[in-house]
């Protein structure tokens, strides 16, 4: 693995997530899987110190659409047989979130809206503050061309046969881990995104803006660096 040395210099701990949900809204749908992977510096190397994989128990009545389990494989009684509670998943998240981490995913906005909703009810959103950001997404956005699921990135950065997009979401925490290696590799400027969300024009952004994050629309034709716009 990469030695991330810029983001060690800053922080103690990276922390890659990601969430399979219900739906799109994130108010109303709920979070069935919650995936981390924790990376830290050890003797001078990164190094992935803790992974984190549960499914969560659906609120009362709520059942996994046919669509979500098409996708993800997940069933309504896969939840039922090893679900953990909502709260006891908001307590973990609070524990991997905790000191001085920097939090990563691919397509961050939408995993981060449904984790403050579900701490919102269930935990404690404020374990969100204070923690700088980045979305893998946009960079990704902005260095190739369409299209931009993490699946396209795997493929483009010859990562096809070492990491997987299931669409479970431990599989793609650890294929997002692989993926900013490479964006790494690619070029020096991941640390120009922090806190720095890119959103196509055309749709806008989905849900309520993060306070902490700075939104600007992504310019592709020609492509433009977000951080200089």
């Amino acid at each position: 693995m990469s030695h991330f040395e810029s983001f060690f210099q800053k922080y103690d701990k990276l922390v890659f997530f990601d969430t399979e949900t219900t739906g799109l809204n994130f108010s109303r749908d709920e979070i069935i899987e919650f995936s981390a992977v924790v990376v830290e510096q050890k003797d001078g190397q990164a190094v992935v110190t803790r992974e984190y994989d549960e499914l969560i128990t659906l609120s009362p009545g709520t059942t996994v659409p046919p669509f979500i389990e098409n996708l993800t494989g997940i069933t309504t009684e896969d939840i039922r047989q090893r679900g953990i509670s909502k709260a006891q998943v908001c307590r973990d998240i609070g524990e991997i979130f905790s000191g001085n981490a920097m939090l990563l995913a691919y397509n961050a906005h939408f995993d981060l809206s449904f984790l403050f909703y579900m701490l919102l009810r269930d935990g404690d959103p404020t374990v969100l503050k204070g923690k700088d950001k980045i979305d893998l997404l946009t960079v990704y956005k902005d260095r190739h061309s369409y299209p931009h699921k993490l699946c396209n990135a795997i493929e483009v950065y010859g990562l096809s046969g070492k990491v997987v997009n299931s669409h479970r979401a431990i599989d793609d925490v650890l294929a997002t881990v692989a993926v900013m290696e490479a964006m790494e590799a690619e070029k020096d400027d991941l640390h120009r995104y922090i806190n720095l969300f890119g959103y196509n024009s055309k749709y806008g952004l989905e849900g309520k803006p993060i306070g902490s994050i700075t939104y600007k629309s992504q310019v592709y034709d020609p492509p433009a660096p977000l951080y200089e716009l």
